[in-house]
């Protein structure tokens, strides 16, 4: 025990130090990293649909539609408005339903469903990252890198997970959702909440790009949505019947148990920060 503690915690240094240091590191460091978390999640995604039986997806054709769509968000980011970027996605996607009429497969419906959720659920909350990343100040027409909102999400992320644990441990009584994730408790939710929230406080005081009550309201979505993101993913495995989506990260599992919950806060903070900008 002692020794998987020790594994855990190293990978889970490592891992922040990596993924902290790639986006402070500026928009290329930034786009390499999560192009290849991309890449490598939709494949770990390919693999327990095809351990499941549901499906045999094509991982390298998704593999590359995910990266390409990653990518033309992030050149969107420094060039808005040149939409073409994204016709070669659409030539892939349509290569993923159509090689199904040619490929004489048992479950060519399933094959493309699977394949298309690889990419609803996994490559475009990635791609929003640089939605959430670049920002266009008003009338012009080249964005400019922030590192700080798309890496607030991530320790938000982090602090409800670590706060909804100690919350969890210490007062836990009431399932949040037995039937899907027996552990988690209303209490844990609350704890994990009001740690965000206070690291939503300290985030505003020295980086006023919001106002405190939008690094409030940002911190809270990050939470609600990470951790409907959170069931889904133990929803997609308690279907299949697997503890962890993959072994990539000694002590954590793979790349879908770590990014489980950014895969439904990303959307919901990209929505976020739309609304209160009308405002």
């Amino acid at each position: 025990m002692k020794s998987n503690f020790i594994t855990r915690a190293l990978t889970g240094a490592i891992f922040v130090a990596v993924l902290v240091g790639c986006i402070l590191g500026g928009p290329i460091t930034f786009s390499v990293l999560f192009a290849i978390i991309c890449a490598l999640t939709v494949n770990e995604f390919g693999n327990i649909i095809h351990k499941s039986g549901f499906a045999q997806i094509n991982k390298p054709i998704n593999m590359l539609a995910a990266v390409f769509l990653f990518f033309g968000f992030a050149y969107l980011g420094v060039s808005p408005g040149n939409n073409e970027i994204l016709i070669p996605y659409l030539f892939l996607i349509m290569y993923i339903m159509i090689s199904e009429l040619y490929l004489k497969r048992d479950n060519p419906v399933n094959n493309i469903a699977y394949s298309l959720m690889s990419q609803m659920y996994i490559a475009l909350p990635f791609a929003l990252l640089n939605v959430i990343a670049f920002q266009t100040s008003e009338g012009e027409s080249i964005s400019v890198y922030n590192p700080i909102l798309p890496l607030s999400i991530f320790i938000f992320t982090w602090v409800n997970d670590s706060g909804a644990y100690c919350a969890g441990v210490l007062f836990g009584k009431h399932r949040l959702f037995e039937r899907i994730s027996p552990k988690k408790s209303w209490e844990g939710s609350f704890g994990g909440g009001i740690f965000s929230i206070i690291a939503a406080i300290i985030i505003s005081m020295y980086f006023p790009i919001l106002s405190i009550a939008e690094w409030i309201g940002l911190s809270l979505t990050v939470v609600v949505f990470g951790t409907w993101g959170d069931l889904v993913e133990s929803l997609i495995k308690r279907k299949i019947g697997i503890k962890d989506s993959g072994n990539i990260l000694p002590g954590h599992g793979g790349m879908l148990d770590r990014f489980d919950s950014t895969l439904m806060a990303i959307p919901a903070a990209v929505l976020y920060l739309y609304i209160i900008s009308l405002l």
